[in-house]
C-alpha cells in the first residue's frame, strides 16, 4: 500500500483532462496573437502569429522593382512557412522520441 492512500485515478484523470483542454484553449489563442519583426530599419516586416505561422510580409518598394514587390512578398512567405513546418516537424518527431508518444501532440 502507498504511504497515505492509493491515488485517487478518478481526480487525477481530471485533472489531466482540464490540462488538455487548458492546452487546447492556449493554442487557439496563441494562433490569433500577432507579433512583429522588422530589418533593414524597417524596410522589411514580418508579422507572425503565437503558433509560429507567418502571417504577412512586408518589404518596402525601395529595395525591389515595383513590378515584382508582391510575388518576391508571396515567394519568401511560402518559403519562410514551408522551413517554419519542417522545423515544427523535425521538433514533434525529437519530442515523440523523448516522451515515447505518451503526451499527445508532442
Amino acid at each position: 500500500m502507498f504511504k497515505g492512500g492509493m491515488p485517487n485515478m478518478q481526480q487525477m484523470m481530471k485533472q489531466m483532462q482540464k490540462m488538455q483542454e487548458a492546452m487546447a484553449k492556449v493554442q487557439a489563442d496563441l494562433e490569433q496573437r500577432l507579433v512583429n519583426g522588422d530589418s533593414g530599419g524597417g524596410m522589411v516586416r514580418a508579422v507572425v502569429n503565437g503558433k509560429q505561422k507567418l502571417m504577412k510580409i512586408e518589404i518596402s518598394r525601395e529595395v525591389v522593382n515595383p513590378q515584382e514587390k508582391e510575388m518576391l512578398e508571396d515567394l519568401v512567405l511560402t518559403a519562410v512557412n514551408q522551413a517554419l513546418d519542417k522545423s515544427n516537424a523535425l521538433a514533434q518527431e525529437e519530442m515523440k522520441k523523448v516522451t515515447g508518444g505518451a503526451i499527445p501532440g508532442v
